[in-house]
């Protein structure tokens, strides 16, 4: 019995051990026709276009909030008390210089006003007769001295009264927007009363926004900055005007005032912008297509392309450091030199080494020695 067991095992090995051998053999005999039919068909390639980069001046460039203000602005108040007796305060209505916006009673300046220029014509009269009698030495010159500053008096409570009816006269001071108002005739007005707003109107604004000191430091009076509105896509170009002269102790920013002087866009007063200011001295850079640029694990990266010991064009991985964007072309601080060949559109499909079939090489665009666009 036990003589059959050890036949049936040894039987039963020598099956196993043959069934094995022959699929080793068999997985063999598939691993070389692959590697053969793999030596038989050509490297696998990518299609792409591709981008020499090139250098052009360029200059760093930071961005601050700014607010946008009207040349010139008030928040009319009338100066004297008084009961409103006329009111052509129309928000949003353009007004030009002298024009009546709000008008006070002054029933009882003119009647006072009546009243002194009636004195004032007697007492002219009464100057002019004392001149006469002195031609004839029938006066004194006290008597004439006396009648000329009766009259100078009655000439200056004119002018006062005049002055006061100006005064709650109030009118325009320049051309202007008027803003929103609540007031109506019959309503009695304290003195300093905020009557509305006045935005001038002109064909120019002014844009406040602060920077860092070390970036205030290198703006000048004229330098040009961008201004960027909400929903306008092209840059607004903006000269710096003014700098303040302190900066503040708290944020360790300056202010700094730039003028708007264009008819194309409407900036609105108050409105909040996006400024983008130059920084540092213009220098040269190496550019590339923004398309280029890749984000990888490690940061930025570019595939650049050269030949092999075949001459075959490939790809290869190199990290840079990449900076500001320059309309559709990004600015590389560190990494890639002027001249050398990048992967432009389709570089998304590269990997280390790959074979590369190049289908457009991309116009090397002009150098421009603006630091900031124009519109």
């Amino acid at each position: 019995m036990n003589r059959r067991n050890w036949i049936g095992t040894v039987l039963l090995l020598a099956l196993v051990l043959s069934t094995g051998i022959g699929l080793v053999a068999w997985k063999y005999e598939s691993i070389q026709d692959s590697v053969t039919a793999s030596a038989n068909q050509p490297e696998p390639m990518e299609s792409i276009t591709i981008a020499v980069a090139h250098e052009m001046d360029h200059r760093q460039t930071t961005t601050s909030i700014g607010t946008v203000l009207a040349l010139r602005s008030v928040m009319l108040k009338n100066e004297l008390a008084g009961t409103i007796r006329e009111v052509r305060l129309t928000p949003g209505q353009i007004v030009e210089a002298g024009t009546l916006l709000v008008a006070l009673d002054v029933s009882v300046e003119e009647a006072d006003l009546k009243a002194q220029e009636a004195q004032a014509a007697l007492a002219k009269t009464v100057l002019n007769r004392r001149q006469n009698l002195n031609q004839e030495l029938a006066t004194t010159q006290e008597e004439i001295d006396r009648a000329r500053a009766d009259l100078d008096i009655a000439q200056a409570q004119i002018a006062r009264t005049k002055a006061i009816i100006a005064k709650k006269t109030i009118r325009a001071p320049f051309r202007a927007r008027v803003g929103i108002a609540d007031v109506h005739p019959g309503q009695y007005l304290d003195e300093g009363t905020l009557l509305t707003t006045l935005q001038g109107v002109s064909d120019a604004v002014h844009v406040d926004f602060t920077v860092a000191q070390q970036v205030a430091a290198g703006l000048r009076d004229g330098e040009i900055v961008e201004v960027f509105a909400a929903g306008e896509v092209p840059a607004i170009r903006a000269t710096v005007v003014a700098l303040d002269a302190r900066v503040d102790p708290t944020t360790r920013n300056a202010m700094v005032r730039a003028r708007v002087d264009s008819t194309r866009y409407m900036l609105a007063p108050g409105a909040s912008v996006r400024v983008r200011v130059p920084v540092g001295p213009l220098r040269r850079a190496v550019v590339i297509p923004i398309n280029a640029l890749r984000k990888g694990p490690g940061g930025d990266q570019v595939f650049v392309i050269a030949p092999d010991q075949e001459q075959k064009a490939r790809a290869h991985v190199r990290s840079v450091e990449s900076g500001a964007m320059v309309g559709d072309q990004v600015v590389i601080h560190a990494g890639l030199g002027a001249g050398e060949t990048v992967a432009a559109s389709g570089s998304f499909k590269l990997r280390e080494g790959v074979l590369i079939a190049v289908a457009a090489e991309l116009p090397q665009k002009e150098a421009h020695a603006q630091p900031v666009g124009q519109d």
